[in-house]
């Protein structure tokens, strides 16, 4: 790589992803965005990225005082004894000198002073990183906009020179907007509140693509963390086409030999019907190739799913014990679906997961953060991103009549299966049964016959098609005469 693109980190490994491996050195950037945003701590991330190199890093802070940007890196577990400041804030006697508020206009403040120390704190410190908070408080020190924006080249071009990469913050201002200094950095971080949390976008990057998308930000007591919008066709690796066997013969004989590996398949019907059991019953047999499952329990509880699992002769604890099965439970609204994606991606990625259950989409939806005619797109780029990797998807969808009319999904979603494979209950002969059948499967021919499901305390049984039944996907099954009777 030429020195001209040598990347520098940002600080923050997911902001790193979505700008394709950081910042450019020796460039300029500006983080965009309401007070409370993050503006500061991303900075201090940013220098306390170069100071763990042993590399010298200089804030230029004008509105918050270096103690209290001290405080707030230490809320967050940040080092910042490393860094260097400059601390150009207001003090309190500003108040009592001054009759206007207004405490850096062009009037009161003698610029060519606030000029010269910043000059001679960057020549002190020599720094390779300089952050200043925020850049528009500059603007006071000049007498227009014109020498405002000349002003502001001449300091990026001078930071240039001497190797330094400059990141700098910027807020509204009854003067000034943002855009007059957008155009002057080589890239933009924008940051919004939002009632779902912080969004982060990088509308601007001169020099390489970037992600785009919504992307998460939050600020933890480890730090700031980024989760990037998942875009799955970034990821891709070979694997071997297999079919994966149920480990019931009957069912087995219905898709084939079994569901092949890389696919996406959904297990519909209404509650109580058996659909979390027989996505159960493919990680049993996959756990039994030495294949590790990970099974994110949406609607109900792990201690719920390991009784029932276990009265039904699914040895899901023993799977757990030898790493073959992990059961995530996921709180109502505790997450987005880009966080979802990262934990995904970290299972398959550095954990290993060869195939993933979500149980259910209906949960997905209404436990994630975020906007309710979003889920068909997160879903549809999680499927596509497993798909790629060759990790085996099954998706557990509750539909809401236990009885009646067919109906093969309520979310819209059948079209990102390749495999469909329904539950129904029935009421035949006086008696509340269970029928499995097989609606769609990409890549291979399957078995078109319905069958009887049933759920016993030694595991899955499927009996022999039901030939002599009639009106089961009407919601009026009635026996009929066998031929030659």
């Amino acid at each position: 790589m030429s020195e001209k693109t040598k990347r520098i980190s940002t600080g923050i490994e997911g902001l790193d992803e979505i700008t394709d491996g950081g910042f450019i050195e020796g460039r300029k950037y500006m983080i965009d965005g309401p007070a409370g945003a993050g503006k500061s701590l991303l900075g201090l991330e940013f220098l306390t990225a170069a100071t763990a190199q042993d590399k010298n890093a200089l804030y230029i802070n004008f509105e918050e005082s270096t103690d209290a940007i001290k405080a707030n890196a230490q809320n967050i577990g940040l080092e910042v004894d490393g860094i260097e400041f400059l601390d150009l804030s207001p003090k309190s006697d500003v108040f009592t000198q001054s009759q206007s508020y207004d405490i850096f206009s062009a009037k009161e403040v003698e610029g060519d002073d606030i000029l010269e120390r910043i000059m001679n704190r960057i020549e002190e410190v020599e720094p390779d990183r300089v952050f200043i908070d925020p850049l528009t408080q500059l603007q006071y020190l000049t007498a227009d906009d014109y020498q405002f924006r000349k002003q502001v080249i001449g300091f990026a071009k001078y930071l240039q020179q001497r190797g330094a990469t400059l990141l700098y913050s910027a807020r509204e201002t009854d003067e000034t907007s943002t855009a007059d200094l957008e155009f002057i950095g080589d890239g933009t971080i924008r940051i919004e509140l939002t009632e779902f949390g912080r969004i982060l976008s990088v509308p601007k990057f001169r020099g390489s693509p970037t992600r785009s998308g919504e992307h998460i930000l939050k600020i933890t007591d480890d730090g700031l963390l980024v989760f990037s919008e998942l875009q799955p066709d970034l990821y891709s690796r070979s694997f071997e086409s297999e079919r994966l066997s149920a480990g019931v013969p009957e069912l087995d004989e219905m898709l084939h030999g079994g569901i092949e590996r890389g696919t996406v398949t959904i297990f519909s019907g209404p509650t109580g019907v058996g659909k979390t059991t027989l996505g159960t019953q493919f990680m049993k047999e996959d756990a039994g190739r030495g294949d590790r499952s990970v099974l994110y329990l949406f609607e109900e509880s792990s201690h719920t799913f390991f009784q029932r699992s276990e009265a039904v002769s699914i040895p899901v604890k023993q799977m757990q014990n030898k790493g073959t099965l992990e059961v995530v439970e996921v709180e109502p609204a505790s997450i987005t679906p880009q966080e979802f994606a990262h934990d995904v991606r970290d299972q398959v990625e550095n954990q290993g997961a060869d195939m993933i259950m979500i149980d259910g989409l209906a949960g997905f939806r209404l436990s994630l953060l975020g906007r309710e005619d979003e889920l068909t797109k997160h879903v549809h780029a999680l499927g596509r991103y497993l798909k790629n990797m060759g990790v085996t998807t099954i998706l557990i969808e509750e539909i809401k009549n236990v009885t009646g009319t067919f109906e093969a999904t309520d979310q819209n979603t059948s079209y990102l299966a390749d495999n469909l494979l329904f539950l129904r209950h029935i009421e035949l002969d006086g008696e509340l049964k269970k029928t499995v059948g097989m609606l769609k499967k990409r890549t291979s021919d399957y078995g078109r016959q319905l069958r009887e499901f049933q759920i016993t305390e030694h595991g899955i049984k499927v009996g022999d098609p039901m030939t002599n039944v009639r009106g089961i996907l009407e919601g009026t099954p009635e026996r009929v005469s066998e031929v030659g009777e």
